[in-house]
């Protein structure tokens, strides 16, 4: 049976090592009962996704998995681009926030910004870059679109300027439950955390392991 499908298949050759192949009848798909490189068997990418939420660097994966490192860090990209956004429900409450962190290197700060819905604290919206208010209204504008009912942030003075005053609200526990999920983000993605060798290298690493923390 087919590992994509599950439809039946037919022989398809041998490998170079002499390995029986098969080829799906449906999805038209080849594979092997056995493979000697374990990046090649069906479960690889489900383990990296779970590997990667519970905090696993590059490295670590890779010796779990006896995998390569370079192969980890493409199927991380690969992963996340198959990832779809969720679609956002109109006139709900939202808390916004930002969070540091460094590509590269310490002196190379970037910041988080990302915002959840207030009801069931699903992440909605994320945005990577520097500080600016070009990176944040890259959030503020979806929530716009969605016609939120309340957004609630800390008192960032750019926020007054990209969120219209009749729905944002700076009260003081109103960003308790995304201040909550920064923690776990520290906790959960070893990238994030503020004593760690194991930073991101590119903002495109990045962004793929914020995807399949907050959408995979």
């Amino acid at each position: 049976m087919c590992p994509h499908c599950s439809s039946p298949c037919i022989r398809f050759g041998k490998s170079a090592t002499g390995t029986q192949r098969y080829r799906c009848k449906k999805c038209r798909r080849t594979h092997s009962k056995s493979y000697s490189y374990h990046a090649y068997e069906s479960g690889t990418d489900v383990s990296i996704k779970e590997h990667v939420k519970e905090g696993c660097g590059i490295r670590s994966i890779a010796r779990l998995l006896k995998i390569a490192t370079t192969t980890v860090l493409r199927r991380i990209v690969r992963i996340s681009k198959a990832i779809m956004k969720p679609m956002i429900t109109m006139g709900k409450d939202y808390e916004l926030d930002e969070m540091c962190t460094y590509i590269k290197k310490k002196t190379n700060l970037r910041w988080i910004v990302y915002a959840i819905r207030k009801d069931n604290k699903e992440v909605v919206d994320f945005a990577v870059g520097c500080r600016t208010t070009r990176t944040l209204k890259l959030v503020t504008d979806t929530l716009i679109l969605s016609n939120a009912h309340m957004v609630y942030t800390d008192k960032l003075r750019q926020y007054a300027t990209l969120l219209p005053m009749a729905i944002h609200w700076t009260t003081q526990y109103g960003t308790n439950d995304i201040e909550r999920k920064n923690l776990s983000l520290r906790i959960h993605l070893k990238r994030l955390c503020r004593r760690t060798i194991c930073f991101s290298r590119t903002m495109c690493l990045l962004r793929a392991c914020l995807a399949i923390y907050f959408w995979g």
